[in-house]
């Protein structure tokens, strides 16, 4: 989902909006029994990286006592439903994060993870103005259904983390990501499938639609999807339109993947020492 709205309201009040336009999807997904929902990056406010005005440090919020994480609490204790919330986190006044809160399926707060890849690419994506790089590693939570990890936007050029994460038990991976059309679009589709069957895991890359104003750096292209552990894309949503996309995945495949595919048995960490140190 994409903000179609006047960005000159302040951070607040868009706020406001965007939790409105989600609750519909949220409801939804609640009804149709979804255990694990994550919404796009930065979910309650549009992609203000464009630009480098200090309006939006307003938008930043407390995690886990904020107003978002707290309302999307109740929303996983009414509909016994994971919840992965990315927004934009105030840790200290004048300190940001590029943060996803992870809530469990009876409302309680679980963690959260800090986007560790921070980009500064022109033109429109001038993330170092707003966001700290993230300082908590690669945490997996242990919710009800499965082990999450998540990692954001920018984050999934980087295998590294990918790798930490499924170390780490994750079984399930979350990408929130806000992309547009242009020179990473072919990677939309390359890169996290190739993630998915490296690591043996399922993953899920969710993106915005639509364009947004007064930045017009492109439009976002939605298209999101859950991949599994082969690498194969099993289900995928609209480029152009505001969608739940629901889907089953199995994770008995994962083990099933990894007995033939044996990538962790046969690492050699000791070789690739060097590689952290450059």
């Amino acid at each position: 989902m994409g903000l179609k709205g006047d960005t000159s309201m302040r951070p607040e009040i868009i706020r406001n909006l965007m939790l409105r336009a989600h609750e519909p999807l949220i409801e939804q997904a609640g009804k149709q029994g979804v255990q694990i929902l994550c919404f796009q990056e930065v979910f309650t406010q549009p992609y203000f990286c464009p630009g480098q005005e200090k309006k939006w440090y307003a938008a930043a919020e407390t995690i886990p006592d904020g107003f978002t994480v707290r309302l999307m609490q109740k929303y996983a204790k009414q509909y016994e439903m994971v919840v992965v919330v990315p927004i934009y986190e105030e840790d200290l006044p004048g300190v940001y994060y590029n943060t996803a809160a992870v809530i469990d399926a009876d409302g309680s707060y679980l963690g959260k993870y800090r986007k560790t890849h921070i980009p500064q690419v022109s033109p429109g994506f001038y993330e170092k103005y707003f966001f700290r790089p993230g300082n908590l590693g690669y945490p997996v939570f242990n919710t009800r259904y499965c082990k999450v990890g998540v990692y954001i936007c920018y984050d999934r050029h980087f295998p590294e983390g990918w790798r930490a994460l499924a170390l780490n038990g994750a079984e399930y991976i979350v990408n929130p990501s806000a992309t547009v059309a242009g020179l990473s679009k072919y990677l939309w589709e390359l890169e996290q499938p190739a993630s998915a069957a490296a690591n043996g895991v399922f993953i899920g890359a969710i993106n915005r639609v639509g364009t947004e104003q007064p930045w017009s750096i492109g439009e976002f292209y939605g298209s999101s999807y859950i991949v599994n552990p082969r690498g194969t894309m099993e289900a995928q949503a609209s480029a152009t339109e505001d969608e739940l996309l629901v889907h089953d995945i199995d994770l008995d495949m994962i083990r099933e993947v990894r007995n033939v595919w044996q990538f962790f048995r046969d690492r050699r960490p000791e070789t690739y020492r060097e590689l952290a140190d450059n």
